[in-house]
């Protein structure tokens, strides 16, 4: 017996991109790691308060699974684990860029911060 999962077949393009940095926080957590390499901590507190750590844990696993996010682990006592985009995750900032360009200019009274350059 073929115990190999079966590859799901998308319908359009959109589809698998939105499934893939689909939902409320992945764009968020992505668009924290922009500049560079982040610790957990970090990450979070730049998307706190409305994420929580067990939250933040789950949707970088899964950036890391679709090959978006890299997880460096250090052998230090206490943790230290660092993420950055792939270049795959990258690939990807044109479009975030573009969404945050989009709210800021129709929904700008509501946003207290500017998207960054």
């Amino acid at each position: 017996m073929d115990d190999t999962p079966k590859k799901f077949k998308y319908n359009w393009g959109i589809e698998a991109t939105l499934d893939v940095i689909g939902g409320k926080w992945k764009p968020l957590v992505m668009y924290q790691l922009k500049e560079g390499t982040l610790r957990f901590s970090k990450i979070l507190s730049l998307v706190q308060p409305r994420i929580t750590q067990r939250m933040l844990t789950k949707e970088l696993r899964e950036l890391e699974k679709d090959g978006l996010v890299n997880r460096k682990v250090y052998p230090q006592v206490p943790p230290k684990v660092e993420y950055s985009l792939t270049e795959k995750g990258r690939s990807l900032m044109p479009i975030l860029d573009q969404l945050c360009d989009w709210g800021y200019e129709h929904m700008g009274d509501d946003i207290e911060f500017q998207c960054e350059e």
